[in-house]
């Protein structure tokens, strides 16, 4: 596998308070996954190493106002949990980026996602090929959840799409295996952060070919 860096951008889905950091609303459903892999860490490795190679980083938060009058009056499943906890509620600390992954210059920040795909809601596939990218590269919240979700869509849209499975997290361990393991496949070509940085620095070729990356 090679990677042209100007033709690839990693996109971190909902790094945000309510999620990476103690005190936010879904920090203690999501801690243990993500203390399993060291996925912050991993990410925060991941973005320093796609900075310096060149590859466009693209940040996509979720908000709603205080009245979630942008979702159903009558929301269901995990969008319910949402709306009942009164997560990432707009110009709250919850909906702020978590501190190590803070956006620097150059990066792109996509706004109005309201739903779990990132691409439904906002204008995600716009810039993405605005900028000529090929490659998606997803990281972040909930594994099985907004990162599948936008990982199907990519795929449907045609970008060569790579998850990074010890940079994703949700609600138990064993929801995260069975995402990894029977649908991440799928959609996706899954792979470590070490591996991908390999990737991207064109290194162990021979070695990451013999583990099916071609």
């Amino acid at each position: 596998m090679e990677l042209n860096p100007k033709e690839t951008a990693l996109v971190l889905i909902e790094f945000q308070n309510d999620f990476t950091t103690e005190g936010g609303i879904f920090y203690g459903a999501v801690k243990g996954v993500m203390e399993s892999s060291n996925m912050l860490a991993n990410t925060v490795e991941t973005v320093k190493a796609v900075r310096e190679a060149g590859v466009n980083v693209v940040y996509v938060p979720i908000s709603f106002t205080e009245d979630y009058h942008e979702v159903t009056p009558t929301p269901y499943g995990i969008m319910k949990g949402v709306v009942d906890n009164g997560a990432f509620k707009k110009n709250t600390w919850g909906t702020e980026f978590a501190d190590v992954l803070t956006p620097e210059q150059g990066d792109i920040i996509i706004e109005g996602k309201r739903s779990f795909c990132g691409f439904a809601s906002t204008n995600l596939d716009f810039v993405l090929r605005s900028r000529g990218i090929k490659n998606v590269v997803l990281a972040g919240y909930l594994t099985n959840c907004c990162v599948e979700s936008t990982m199907r869509t990519a795929y449907d849209k045609g970008y060569n799409v790579i998850s990074l499975t010890d940079c994703c997290a949700t609600l138990s361990q064993e929801e995260h295996d069975n995402a990894i393991k029977n649908d991440f496949p799928m959609f996706s070509q899954p792979m470590v952060h070490t591996d991908f940085i390999a990737v991207l620095n064109n290194e162990t070729a021979l070695e990451l070919k013999g583990k099916g990356y071609e």
